[in-house]
């Protein structure tokens, strides 16, 4: 079913766009009873195709807010209780290692912010997002979020490559923390 979706989909696009076409260059009369529907059909159907594109355009939520609080939970339980490390998995620990490696002026940013790990990096295309709005705007509660799929698809062939990687993902959505846009982070070299 997967395979055909995207053919269906097209193939919907495509009669959308040419009976709007033929509405346009043979516009209905409204005399009578046909006309009306035609054009109550036309609107229905182009509201219908409007909203989909949106929703299209929006994405999805590849977590859902329970699970992502369930996330942060952890998170905060193990940041407070080192002693359980032994719960944490390989990649948390590299990550508290990433963490441990930063300027202490920016560790203390991470005190009042959560580092969460989760799974969702290929829904996102990305190896992490950062959540919330910057330290100028403190409007949203503040979180980042490190995509344990996606980091260890494309580094984890060598654990010093993925350490790297891990680091390097947690100081640029750092960055975004501190207010720096994409291109501003990028420039950074993160």
């Amino acid at each position: 079913m997967d395979s055909i979706r995207p053919v269906l989909r097209a193939a919907a696009i495509a009669a959308f766009t040419v009976g709007l076409v033929l509405m346009l260059v043979n516009p209905p009369s409204l005399s009578g009873a046909g006309g009306l529907v035609t054009w109550i059909v036309a609107a229905v159907a182009f509201v219908l195709v409007m909203a989909w594109g949106t929703l299209a355009l929006m994405g999805h939520q590849s977590m859902s807010e329970r699970e992502f609080d369930r996330l942060v939970a952890r998170s905060e339980k193990l940041a407070r209780y080192p002693q359980r490390a032994e719960e944490a998995t390989e990649f948390e620990l590299l990550v508290a290692d990433a963490i441990d490696r930063l300027p202490p002026e920016f560790q203390k940013l991470l005190e009042t912010t959560a580092v969460v790990v989760a799974h969702h990096g290929a829904s996102e295309h990305a190896y992490g997002q950062y959540f919330g709005g910057n330290l100028t705007r403190g409007d949203y509660e503040h979180r980042i979020v490190l995509f344990q799929d996606t980091l260890e698809r494309d580094f984890g062939w060598d654990r010093d490559v993925l350490r790297a990687q891990v680091e390097r993902t947690l100081r640029h959505e750092l960055a975004h923390h501190l207010g720096w846009d994409e291109g501003g982070v990028r420039g950074l070299g993160l």
